[in-house]
């Protein structure tokens, strides 16, 4: 499981992050890497469990001593990223990483990584779907919806850029098409 590591990404609302917690739950080889951000924590979130919050001023420091794989300035000041340290933390462990990242985040990785990683685009049955799926979690005024469905449509442009691209029309349907596409990637040699 060394070396091993799959990448999960979507537009927001897609379910990637409900797919990758289904697969933490049935895979034991493998280990969630922690993402960073300087974005708010939500209410039910936990700091070193969901995300390392940092401020904008934490983050770009790491950034300037280049302790991170990937990153990416999503909005204005609300970054997100990847530590190189997850990575190592979770390899000495051995276990194999699992990366939940945004889109952009996810293709760089990959190309770290190369065939090493494992890259899965989740896409949304539809727009109108996406949409309904945001509204319905609560977390998005007027503003930040239309932002976010904006940057859907965009995110949505690179799923073929992907090693594999699952449908999320059906949770149950797309949780267990992971458990196989990631359960055969790790038996690979």
């Amino acid at each position: 499981m060394q070396g091993k590591v799959i990448i999960v990404s979507a537009p927001s609302g897609a379910g990637k992050t409900s797919i990758v917690r289904h697969l933490l739950e049935q895979v034991p080889a493998l280990k969630f890497s922690i993402s960073a951000t300087t974005r708010p924590k939500r209410d039910y979130e936990i700091d070193g469990k969901d995300y390392y919050f940092l401020t904008p001023e934490q983050f770009k420091e790491r950034l300037a001593n280049d302790e991170f794989l990937e990153w990416q300035e999503v909005y204005t000041d609300q970054f997100y990223g990847s530590l190189k340290s997850e990575v190592e933390r979770i390899w000495s462990n051995g276990q194999a990483v699992i990366f939940d990242v945004d889109v952009l985040g996810g293709l760089n990785i990959k190309k770290f990584y190369g065939d090493e990683a494992l890259s899965v685009f989740i896409e949304p049955p539809t727009m109108e779907e996406l949409e309904n799926r945001l509204k319905n979690r609560g977390t998005e005024n007027d503003a930040s919806l239309k932002k976010r469905l904006a940057k859907a449509e965009y995110e949505l442009s690179f799923a073929r850029q992907f090693d594999r691209i699952v449908l999320n029309d059906d949770l149950k349907t797309a949780q267990q098409e992971m458990i196989d596409l990631v359960r055969d990637f790790l038996e690979e040699k």
